[in-house]
């Protein structure tokens, strides 16, 4: 599993200050407010939910995330603020007003993001009452308790650290994220909130964002919905004070970026809705990384394929039927395809192995590889099963 706890002081990145307080939008006193500050002005970037049908909140975001230095984030949990209207919208304003004039800070320097239910109005005076609280709880090693704050149906909090030099200056990137049922590319459905120390440029940051995004958060799928909240955000505040950045430097953060996202990623994955399996799915011998995405959705979104994989049965002729309906121009007789270790298709044609493949899918993680022989490319992609409990979490949501 990949879950990690980490000590509070690892959580602290210099320069930012983070508190989490129970609002009371939540049931019972769990965490369902948080609040990140940075105390110098930053480089931020974000990227936002492809649906359509967009959150009051990410439409505000959206906004605000134009000024490039976002020194504020305002998280709530147990209510979406989706689908209600010109009231949503005010509220989302309200909440980052409020904010603003806490901290001393203008409204286009925050950014306010909600997970939870849609449809329902957002109870803006519980959080009008909290605000002050919230503030004066601020302090360098709170983040910790914001990734408690955010969570809805997670039954853990997603964290993941790196640390590195430039030169003499030591800088570390933190990532907190929320995800485990509504997930699917374009981007997974979730929120995620990166902080560095760095000193980057705005374009530096924005192209590494968006490579990165695309290699983990656009590569999981927990059960094909998309999100009208989800949310993509990094903050750099300069508190490393290092150098200018040169070729390898960037190559670096890059990199170190892309583990920290891959691994939240790979969190929200382990943490799907009742989820007993996580699934690696690795496509080799296509010809363009878009077909690649076509099949790789088609298989890991396909409800007999999950289902499978949860009950542990080898029944590969699924994922033959789903890359098959992916719209993709295929031989059939070329694909060879494993689970596990076990090659259980060659040639489009069973080899069988199905009792050695089911000893392979009692393990928690399955590896399925898929050779098509059409080009040179790869493509890797993660989802899990569906199993009784999913059903259950999802049927009772809002009751």
């Amino acid at each position: 599993m990949l879950w990690k706890k980490y000590i509070k002081e690892k959580l602290a990145v210099r320069g930012f200050k983070s508190a989490a307080v129970s609002a009371g939008l939540k049931k019972g006193e769990s965490l369902d407010l948080g609040l990140i500050y940075s105390e110098k002005d930053t480089v931020s970037f974000a990227v936002f939910t492809k649906n359509r049908v967009k959150a009051a909140p990410v439409r505000l975001s959206m906004e605000h995330i134009k000024s490039g230095n976002i020194r504020a984030v305002i998280c709530n949990s147990g209510n979406a603020n989706a689908c209600t209207g010109v009231q949503g919208l005010r509220n989302a304003r309200k909440s980052a007003d409020l904010v603003a004039k806490a901290l001393g800070l203008r409204d286009r320097e925050v950014i306010v993001a909600s997970t939870g239910v849609i449809g329902v109005q957002l109870d803006i005076e519980r959080i009008e009452r909290k605000i002050p609280e919230l503030v004066s709880s601020l302090r360098n090693d709170g983040l910790s308790d914001f990734s408690k704050a955010i969570m809805t149906t997670d039954t853990f909090p997603k964290v993941s650290i790196a640390e590195d030099m430039i030169g003499e200056s030591p800088y570390r990137i933190v990532g907190i994220a929320k995800g485990a049922g509504m997930i699917m590319p374009h981007m997974a459905t979730m929120l995620c909130f990166i902080l560095s120390d760095i000193s980057i440029p705005f374009e530096s940051l924005k192209e590494s964002l968006l490579r990165c995004v695309d290699k983990t958060f656009n590569r999981i799928s927990v059960d094909g919905d998309t999100s009208t909240n989800d949310m993509v955000l990094c903050i750099t505040n300069g508190m490393a004070k290092n150098r200018d950045l040169k070729r390898d430097d960037l190559e670096r953060f890059e990199t170190n970026l892309y583990r920290v996202m891959s691994e939240l990623s790979k969190m929200i994955i382990e943490d799907g809705e009742g989820a007993t399996k996580a699934i690696e799915l690795h496509l080799r011998g296509i010809r363009t990384e878009e077909e690649g995405r076509r099949i790789a959705e088609a298989i890991l979104n396909s409800l007999l394929v999950k289902c499978a994989m949860f009950g542990e049965d080898p029944n590969w002729g699924r994922i033959m039927a789903a890359i098959g309906r992916s719209g993709v121009d295929i031989e059939p007789e070329s694909i060879d395809l494993w689970i596990g270790d076990v090659k259980v298709a060659e040639d489009g044609t069973g080899t069988g192995r199905e009792v050695q493949a089911h000893k392979e899918m009692r393990h928690r993680d399955i590896k399925v590889v898929v050779d098509l022989k059409m080009g040179d490319e790869e493509y890797s992609m993660w989802g899990c099963d569906l199993s009784y409990d999913y059903v259950k979490i999802n049927s009772e949501y809002t009751t």
